[in-house]
């Protein structure tokens, strides 16, 4: 039998610099009450100019180790970092090397995956296969994006949903049985629905400088852009669709979920998608209205905020699920093992 991946540690990390609803109206035709009434969000972190995404994904990566050392009660280690981002600190090269090294982990392999909101999911799948292949031992697994630096300043609607953010878990070789062991994980993409969430120009099909640029590049095609209904629709049917399917692999009834931790895109797609589980929105595990939609983050920073607030207990039945990008999406279901938190000085 294949060896389990199993969640040993679990950390966060966001930008000091909060802002409110208030302070985008002051500013934005938009309000408190337009904002949470659609979103749920009353305020998100955004990172101040000189901080980036591997500054965030450093800070997350570092209190996960501790959260698993403090688990332990051994000092914690990683042969493998994986780095999920849409917003790298710059084209070339990854990012995910040079986090490794500030955390002082050597010359481990390190790489970037980019799945936009489902990017968590899919660098915990991977990491999975290469415990399972015998090639990792410990996979520390990180998920950072700054998307308000891909924002267009003008537009209310992205600017009132995103922010910035990091989430990380240390995976470790271990036995199936046991809690924490990845029971079930399914992804799915569909590039046809490539434009519901996108950044249009920028990259080499439609490069902004240089040989081959496009000199008729709208303003608006450089910032990122969301095509709102389609993606909310799309977004409670993949994610419904993925946990069924998840739930199905592992054996449990809807019954058994203890914990649903969904990708916080926004509220009422949190929601909806428990009615059309049919699971009591008590279960729901919500952090959005603090931090916004943090894109690849916000699985790990919201299973960090739970264990910070004694939210999740040992044995509890944890499913998590994420549309994004792509279009990608996934669901993943474990047992949760009872994690400490990272120590307030990590």
């Amino acid at each position: 039998m294949t060896r389990a991946a199993v969640l040993a540690g679990v950390g966060a990390a966001l930008p000091p610099r909060v802002v409110t609803n208030d302070e985008l109206a002051q500013r934005l035709d938009t309000s408190d009450e337009w904002i949470r009434t659609r979103t749920g969000i009353r305020q998100r972190h955004v990172v101040d100019p000189g901080t980036a995404t591997g500054d965030l994904a450093e800070r997350a990566g570092r209190r996960a180790l501790a959260s698993a050392a403090a688990t332990s009660g051994r000092p914690a280690r990683a042969d493998l970092l994986i780095l999920a981002t849409t917003t790298p600190d710059r084209p070339c090269p990854a990012t995910a090397p040079d986090v490794a090294a500030r955390l002082g982990l050597g010359g481990i392999p390190a790489y970037d995956v980019n799945a936009v909101c489902s990017g968590f999911l899919y660098a915990l799948a991977a990491a999975q296969g290469h415990i399972a292949a015998g090639l990792a031992e410990h996979v520390l697994v990180v998920a950072a994006d700054t998307f308000s630096t891909l924002l267009d300043p003008r537009d209310r609607t992205t600017l009132a949903v995103f922010g910035d953010g990091a989430g990380a878990v240390l995976l470790r070789a271990g036995e199936h049985g046991e809690p924490g062991a990845l029971l079930g994980l399914g992804l799915g993409s569909d590039g046809t629905r490539a434009d519901l969430i996108t950044v249009r120009a920028g990259g080499s099909a439609r490069p902004l400088r240089g040989p081959g640029a496009d000199a008729e590049v709208a303003d608006g095609d450089r910032y990122f852009s969301m095509i709102g209904g389609e993606t909310f629709r799309e977004a409670v049917l993949k994610m419904t669709e993925s946990s069924r399917e998840v739930l199905g692999r592992v054996g449990w009834d809807v019954e058994d979920v203890d914990a649903v931790v969904g990708h916080q895109a926004n509220l009422r797609i949190l929601h909806a998608v428990a009615e059309q589980l049919d699971l009591p929105t008590e279960r729901l595990v919500a952090n959005i209205d603090r931090v916004g939609n943090t894109a690849a983050a916000s699985i790990p920073l919201a299973l960090a905020d739970a264990v910070d607030a004694g939210r999740l207990s040992k044995g509890d039945h944890v499913l998590v699920t994420a549309y994004g990008g792509g279009a990608t999406w996934g669901a993943a279901a474990f047992e949760w093992p009872g994690l400490a938190p990272a120590p307030a000085d990590s």
